[in-house]
């Protein structure tokens, strides 16, 4: 088992521990013991449960950017990666669900996660076609982590087998920003920081 096979198994062990048990209830020994994954190992590459979050979000980004195509306007593409973050998302919703219910408790962690949904949105956005350096870039980010967290927030309630309710959510939210200072930057010069969706109160998976 190479290494990226290795993180896989042990990363949706954890997720279905916390399904079970409550993101409180993970611990990487567990997580590998139930993988039948070597604790050495383990310990070698997941100190903790945070480096397991790190690795679970950089999973969902090369599942985001995995087939990335060129056709399209860069909100289209945008669109389609950040659904292909969810589809990851939703292939571990009951322990990602266990997650988001712990972080409000757990500050430290939801900190560590912002930082890192962050860099991941700057990941989306080159993805997409979208120069995420500098100024622009920096704001551009930002506000694509507001449309993330409201695409999370109707993603956490959506029930639906197609997840028509994110989809919708996620639509509305990249047309009001864009709409609301062009933020994609076809026609500005100046970069300024759009004002999207409310953001939810929930923390970023």
């Amino acid at each position: 088992m190479d290494n990226a096979e290795f993180d896989a198994a042990l990363v949706a062990s954890a997720f279905s521990l916390a399904a079970e048990r409550g993101w409180s209830g993970v611990s990487v020994a567990q997580a590998a013991r139930d993988a039948d994954l070597p604790l050495d190992r383990a310990r070698r590459r997941f100190p903790g449960r945070c480096a397991v979050l790190l690795r679970f979000g950089s999973l969902a980004d090369q599942a985001a950017l995995a087939g990335v195509v060129s056709e399209g306007s860069h909100r289209d593409r945008l669109f389609d990666i950040l659904m292909r973050r969810i589809d990851f998302l939703q292939r571990h919703r009951a322990g990602v669900l266990a997650l988001m219910r712990a972080l409000p408790a757990d500050p430290a962690t939801a900190l560590a996660l912002a930082a890192a949904s962050l860099c991941s949105m700057g990941w989306m956005l080159e993805g997409a076609g979208i120069a995420a350096h500098g100024l622009r870039g920096r704001l551009r980010r930002k506000a694509l982590l507001v449309v993330w967290l409201w695409t999370l927030h109707a993603w956490r309630r959506d029930e639906s087998e197609d997840l028509s309710v994110a989809m919708a959510a996620l639509d509305q939210a990249l047309s009001r920003a864009d709409a609301a200072e062009n933020w994609l930057g076809r026609h500005r010069n100046a970069p300024a920081e759009p004002p999207p969706p409310e953001p939810p109160v929930s923390p970023p998976a």
